[in-house]
C-alpha cells in the first residue's frame, strides 16, 4: 500500500492510525486486485468427462425489423391523424367530437397497424436481398451416460442438431 504525501487524512503528529486496508484504498481511489488466495474456484470433485464436438456450417445473416415497433409507430401516427381529421372539418349536428373522434380512431388504428406491418415486411424484404453468407462454428457439448452420476443429467433429452 501506498502512502500519498497529499492525502490530508494522515494525522498533522505523523503519527499513523490504525485504519482497515479497503476502506484506505477507497478514500485514496486505488483499487488492487484480489490476492491469488482469495480467489475462490469451485469445482465438482467426480465431474464428468465432456466430449465437444466443433463444425463448421454456412449460416445467412441479415438485419430485420422489429415488426411491433412499426405496427405500434404507425397506429400512433394514425391516431394523430384521427386527432388531425376531428378538428379539421366543421362539427356535425347528430355527433359530437367524441364520438367523432371515437370512430376514426377505431378505424384509423387499424389502418396504422396494418400500414406499419407493410412497411416492416417491405423493409424485411429488402434487408433479405443484403443478406450475407459467413462460416460459424457449431459447438455440440454431451457428457457421456455411464459416468454422469447426477441424477439430472441422466434424463434422456433429445439433442437439438438444427
Amino acid at each position: 500500500m501506498t502512502v500519498n504525501p497529499d492525502d490530508s487524512a494522515a494525522p498533522a503528529n505523523g503519527a499513523a492510525e490504525p485504519t482497515e486496508p479497503a476502506a484506505a484504498q477507497q478514500d485514496a481511489g486505488q483499487t488492487e486486485p484480489p490476492a491469488p488466495e482469495e480467489i475462490a474456484t469451485v469445482t465438482e470433485p467426480s465431474a464428468p468427462e465432456e466430449i465437444a464436438t466443433v463444425t463448421e456450417d454456412a449460416v445467412r445473416v441479415h438485419r430485420s425489423p422489429r415488426y411491433f415497433r412499426f405496427m405500434l409507430t404507425g397506429a400512433i401516427l394514425f391516431a394523430i391523424v384521427a386527432v388531425v381529421l376531428t378538428f379539421a372539418f366543421p362539427e356535425n349536428p347528430t355527433y359530437d367530437r367524441g364520438t367523432v373522434f371515437g370512430f376514426l380512431l377505431a378505424i384509423c388504428v387499424v389502418v396504422g397497424v396494418a400500414l406499419g406491418a407493410v412497411v416492416a415486411l417491405l423493409l424485411d424484404r429488402a434487408a433479405t436481398r443484403r443478406a450475407r453468407t459467413v462460416q460459424a462454428d457449431r459447438i455440440d457439448v454431451r457428457v457421456p451416460d455411464g459416468e454422469s452420476e447426477d441424477p439430472r443429467s441422466s434424463d434422456q433429452r433429445p439433442s437439438v442438431d438444427s
